[in-house]
């Protein structure tokens, strides 16, 4: 079998995808998140944001995507031909034991858990699914949060831009996806090794304006939801991509 990472040196974003304002022509497709939130235990902010990220990276590196014939590569590519539409929902008790046995990957942090399942049609959302809440997911941080690591790669998110805890977990997921499109085979295959090791933090806002010129993988958001069109939420800060 071939390696997911025996790539050529470059390996771009999708080239055949039209210009942004035709994507809304095509067949429209979303990635499904859930994260489990129990009431008792609900995961801290960022390690949900982290994770969130990790899942979404851990679906595009397996083989079932990376393979000409993987069992998901379809899917994956018409959705990102069209637009990257991710959609966080919650789950807890049954509703998460439901939503793990249909076809996806779990991904774990220090104490959230993200399930993501390869896209799916707008309006064909599976029912152990489509019942699940969007709205209204919110977290607290459940320990301090600490300066990233050396050489981590970090998403940092637009400290004049407020959401969600679920808007903002399809929004990490949205900047590590762009960061994941900039790099080679090589970096790929390092990054997934580290179990894509990353860090979410909140940009100073100086820091933030110097981010906005520094040319690295920007999230600029349809409006569908929470924020305003054209919003700069999260630009991916990858030590490869400087």
């Amino acid at each position: 079998m071939t390696s997911p990472f025996d790539a050529p040196a470059a390996v771009p974003a999708p080239t055949d995808a039209p210009d942004p304002a035709d994507r809304d022509a095509l067949p429209q497709y979303v990635l499904p998140l859930v994260v489990r939130l129990e009431r008792a235990t609900p995961p801290g902010r960022t390690d949900a944001l982290e994770t969130s990220a990790r899942a979404v990276l851990t679906l595009l590196a397996d083989s079932r995507v990376t393979e000409v014939d993987g069992e998901w590569a379809e899917r994956v590519a018409a959705w990102e031909d069209a637009r990257i539409r991710k959609v966080v929902r919650r789950a807890r008790g049954g509703e998460w034991r439901r939503a793990g046995e249909l076809p996806g990957i779990t991904v774990r942090g220090r104490e959230a858990e993200v399930r993501v399942f390869p896209p799916i049609p707008l309006d064909g959302w599976p029912k152990e699914l489509a019942k699940l809440q969007v709205s209204g997911t919110d977290l607290e941080e459940t320990a301090e949060v600490g300066e990233p690591g050396p050489g981590l790669p970090v998403l940092w998110l637009n400290p004049d831009v407020e959401m969600s805890a679920g808007k903002t977990m399809a929004q990490t997921g949205h900047a590590a996806q762009l960061a994941w499109w900039r790099l080679d085979g090589a970096q790929r295959k390092e990054w997934a090794e580290s179990g894509f090791a990353l860090a979410v933090r909140t940009a100073a806002p100086e820091a933030w304006e110097d981010l906005v010129r520094s040319g690295l993988p920007v999230v600029q958001d349809a409006g569908f939801t929470e924020i305003a069109p054209g919003s700069c939420t999260v630009i991916a800060e990858h030590p490869a991509l400087r």
